[in-house]
């Protein structure tokens, strides 16, 4: 009788720890980041622009085409007071394709922040 109750408390804490972990990032954009000795910590992400290695393009995690970037951006900061656009490229694109990014934000008036992992 004590087996069994050890099994069925081993059960659900197995079970608990597979439902936790699946909720933690549900919708998670596969990046490396580059990495940088020091950074500072943004506390506050209102908009994050994401690329991955096959230059997809990512608005808060939503699909989106390069060429429609900088009107639905310009939609999501209409109206936001002091936006902040956290930029995740993976390391492996060219810089251009980070400066074309920035470039979209400078003309926007927006700040721009790349993030980086700690290494």
């Amino acid at each position: 009788m004590r087996s069994e109750s050890l099994s069925d408390i081993m059960f659900f804490l197995m079970l608990f720890f597979l439902i936790v972990s699946t909720m933690v990032n549900p919708s998670v954009i596969k990046l490396v980041l580059p990495k940088a000795q020091a950074g500072q910590t943004v506390t506050k992400q209102n908009i994050t622009i994401s690329i991955d290695a096959q230059k997809n393009y990512f608005i808060n995690n939503a699909p989106i085409n390069y060429e429609m970037v900088e009107p639905e951006l310009t939609k999501l900061v209409s109206g936001m007071e002091d936006a902040t656009v956290v930029l995740r490229a993976d390391n492996t694109l060219p810089v251009q394709t980070v400066v074309d990014l920035i470039s979209i934000g400078n003309r926007l008036k927006v700040k721009m922040v790349l993030a980086t992992k700690n290494s």
